[in-house]
């Protein structure tokens, strides 16, 4: 199976995003995490959604996770807030690198191999213009999440035990 038959549509934000929109999206859809495209609409970065998580903790807790238990629920219903006016591009790290992209004709294993090599929880499949339509860009085909390519290597394993 290649890239182009595993890639689904997937929802994706812009750097200039609202960052509360981008966690309502990761939150309703039980994303892993949201491919940030450009103005072009070509992958740019990924935003997981344990980043997400990282700006609702203050930085005081992450510090020394015992305080956490003494933060009643009145102030941790507050929490969001931190999300607040912030767009997507606020919320990547600092560290952030461009999203792993595999080719239309990458095979399963290649695709399951740079997930594994850059850590990422999805994959974006997008097409590169070449030749004289390279002002064209990349044309983003679609993503494959980690637990959709499990699934189907597991699938392709269970089909081959039972033959």
């Amino acid at each position: 199976m290649r890239a182009r038959d595993l890639a689904v549509e997937y929802e994706t934000v812009s750097v200039d995003s609202d960052a509360m929109e981008a966690a309502r999206l990761l939150a309703e859809h039980r994303l892993p995490a949201l491919l940030v495209v450009d103005e072009r609409g070509e992958p740019r970065a990924i935003l997981p959604a344990s980043q997400m998580i990282k700006i609702l903790v203050p930085g005081y807790v992450i510090e020394d996770p015992t305080l956490a238990a003494v933060v009643d629920e009145k102030h941790a219903d507050r929490l969001c807030q931190a999300l607040a006016g912030r767009r997507v591009g606020d919320c990547l790290p600092h560290e952030a690198t461009p999203p792993p992209i595999a080719d239309p004709d990458d095979t399963a294993l290649e695709v399951a191999a740079l997930m594994a090599r850059v850590r990422s929880p999805l994959v974006a499949v997008a097409e590169t213009a070449t030749g004289r339509h390279k002002e064209g860009g990349t044309h983003l085909l679609g993503v494959i999440t980690a637990s959709h390519l499990l699934h189907e290597l597991l699938g392709a394993t269970g089909a081959s035990d039972s033959s």
